[in-house]
């Protein structure tokens, strides 16, 4: 008998070795397994944030302390770098070497934006999101964590709802994440208007 080419669906295919580098959960074997921990992660962070909010400042919120913070919310019950900026480049960020400077840079753009109120209040936040996502400071992550940066700058510093997100999980392949990319595309070549319309969808 030969050997059969078994078809797996996206969410069953199994991890590979270096997928599994940094795992903390021995039991977590396939895509969906994944999926499922991390999700259940980033909703503790979520209720962190919610917890902490009222106790937040723009201060404490725009620091590198606080984007590894709550990176490592989001993710350190599942990988063993949560937190840590990536120690190889990806085909997507800066040079692994360059993040630290280009994160100082982002969060003092930031804080700039606020004082001088050089945007609206959501485009700041929305800004704010699209360069964390493509300076890429971790492993994985950078969408999610971006995203919920995002939503405590929108709630906290200006008091305004969180983002929306077209209210659907943009991690698996679909219509959605497709618009979502595309906004993100948009944005790469300045026109933040797709991405502000998709976040508040």
């Amino acid at each position: 008998m030969g050997l059969v080419d078994i078809q797996y669906e996206e969410d069953q295919t199994p991890l590979d070795e270096e997928e599994k580098e940094g795992l903390l959960l021995s039991s977590v074997t396939t895509r969906s397994e994944l999926n499922e921990v991390e999700q259940k992660n980033i909703e503790e962070a979520m209720r962190w944030t919610i917890e902490r909010r009222k106790k937040f400042t723009a201060d404490e919120i725009l620091t590198e302390k606080f984007v590894r913070e709550l990176h490592r919310k989001m993710l350190g019950s599942v990988w063993e770098w949560a937190g840590r900026f990536r120690q190889s480049n990806k085909n997507i960020g800066v040079d692994r070497y360059q993040i630290g400077v280009e994160l100082w840079t982002l969060l003092n753009d930031c804080k700039f934006w606020i004082d001088n109120k050089s945007f609206s209040e959501d485009e700041i936040a929305i800004r704010f999101k699209h360069r964390l996502v493509s300076i890429h400071c971790f492993a994985n992550g950078n969408g999610r964590h971006s995203r919920l940066v995002a939503d405590v700058i929108a709630d906290k510093i200006f008091g305004r709802e969180v983002f929306t997100w077209g209210e659907s999980n943009l991690i698996h392949r679909g219509e959605f994440r497709s618009l979502y990319i595309t906004a993100l595309q948009a944005a790469d070549k300045g026109n933040y208007q797709p991405l502000l319309t998709f976040a508040r969808a």
